[in-house]
């Protein structure tokens, strides 16, 4: 039987998320109740400007005080759309004192501080949700914490921002540079008209860390997370990859080391073969590729962000927390049992595609090649291409390469400059950096024009 005392609901913030959140609560109340078994009750919803036209939005609903209303007492949950640290971290641990569960899409505060806000809902004996937090509509949170529980997962792999993907998807597609990409993506929409949380990687961290944390089951907060935006990315980039049969996207990499003993979480452009599923999101979509060992291989897609989208995510936490309000009950709280420690980026084993301008004249190569010897990193590929002294190519030519036998040859015009292209095999990462560092003392080398790190092999 259902119960007919209505569930009561506080909404923190009504912009995009929270307009679509109060519009589906109140155009699809039936269905909800008849899921939940009980209906539920929008009681208030905080907003900083409440003369704001919001169509659709109860305006007797909406108030500037929102430390009174999760302080009310008879709030059962609390659906948090605001964003940012303060006040929303106060107003999330009022919520608990005040027996109320929350539903957040908060990224930034969970990853810089998911640990104490879980302890507090387990000390209230209340829920914290946050779906919505990581990949928009996408069910990925839930699967890794419940339907992988009982399984063992080693790495995750994923395009967590739609704008990055857009501005990486139009440089690929049209040959365009990234600040005319960047262009495109604020005048759709996609592109805040500040873009640096996305472009400079802050936004895919805090999903990393969040994900990170939940598959393998131990603390990983924003700090721990080796952070690169994509504004070095360039046209000549996108062109290298495509020549290697890669695309280049923004990543978000959390691997569990071989040895079992820590993790690591980092986010960087890198490139990625186009047989990889990754390769195929296209536009302001998202995507995650996950590995388990007994479920092997398994992949998350969707749009990653929007109003609707995200808003589908917070209500299907909202409903998982009112069935728990009914059942006088909670769902998975945090499970950090592992305590691993989280690696440095140096530690990580990656490949590196570099580009070198050199100058143009013989045993440049072997110069080159005996500098990766020295640090102990193996080349897999090399290209060549030499340029006449007005600016045009003049040769381009291929080959295996190695520390053990570096080439020595020579090509183009004698006096002139060429472009030269490494491709390394798998090493730690400090020592690729270390080998760049190197690469650039040469006084052959006029300089280091590209590095990118190659994944999904």
């Amino acid at each position: 039987m259902m119960r007919t005392r209505p569930l009561k609901v506080a909404l923190l913030g009504c912009g995009v998320v929270g307009s679509e959140v109060t519009r589906i609560i109140t155009t699809q109340s039936a269905d909800l109740a008849a899921r939940i078994g009980a209906p539920i009750e929008l009681a208030g919803i905080a907003v900083r400007r409440p003369n704001r036209v919001r169509d659709g939005v109860p305006a007797e609903l909406l108030t500037t005080d929102a430390t009174a209303l999760v302080k009310r007492g008879d709030i059962d949950v609390v659906v948090e759309v605001i964003g940012g640290i303060e006040p929303v971290r106060t107003l999330i641990t009022t919520a608990f004192e005040h027996g109320a569960s929350v539903v957040s899409a908060n990224k930034a505060l969970l990853a810089a501080d998911g640990a104490s806000l879980h302890a507090k809902a387990a000390e209230h004996g209340v829920d914290l949700y946050y779906e919505a937090a990581v990949a928009g509509a996408i069910p990925l949170i839930r699967p890794l914490r419940e339907s992988l529980a009982g399984d063992k997962v080693n790495r995750v792999l994923g395009i967590v921002n739609g704008t990055t993907n857009f501005i990486l998807d139009k440089m690929d597609s049209t040959g365009a540079g990234y600040s005319e990409a960047l262009d495109e993506a604020t005048a759709l929409g996609y592109a805040e008209a500040d873009p640096t949380a996305d472009v400079e990687g802050f936004d895919a961290a805090a999903k990393a860390a969040i994900l990170a944390g939940i598959a393998f089951h131990t603390r990983v907060t924003i700090d721990d997370v080796h952070r690169e935006g994509l504004t070095e990315v360039t046209a000549a980039d996108i062109a290298s990859a495509k020549k290697m049969g890669c695309t280049v996207k923004l990543l978000a990499i959390c691997e569990r080391a071989r040895d079992g003993r820590s993790v690591t979480a980092r986010v960087h452009p890198a490139m990625i073969p186009l047989s990889h599923p990754l390769a195929s999101v296209r536009g302001a979509y998202n995507a995650v590729f996950v590995e388990a060992e007994a479920a092997g291989q398994l992949m998350f897609y969707g749009p990653g962000a929007g109003g609707a989208p995200t808003a589908s995510a917070v209500l299907g936490d909202l409903v998982a927390a009112c069935r728990n309000k009914l059942a006088a009950t909670t769902g998975a709280g945090e499970s950090a049992y592992t305590q691993l420690p989280v690696s440095p980026m140096g530690d990580v084993v990656t490949r590196y595609h570099i580009s070198l301008d050199v100058a143009d004249k013989p045993g440049v190569l072997a110069q080159v090649a005996t500098v990766f010897a020295e640090h102990d990193v193996s080349i897999d590929t090399v290209r060549q291409q030499g340029r006449n002294q007005g600016g045009g190519d003049e040769a381009a030519t291929e080959q295996d390469g190695g520390p053990g036998a570096p080439p020595s040859g020579s090509w183009g015009r004698e006096g002139g400059e060429a472009s030269l292209v490494v491709v390394t095999h798998r090493a730690p990462d400090a020592a690729l950096s270390a080998t760049v560092s190197s690469l650039r003392k040469l006084d052959t080398v006029r300089g280091v024009a590209s590095i990118m790190r190659v994944e999904g092999e």
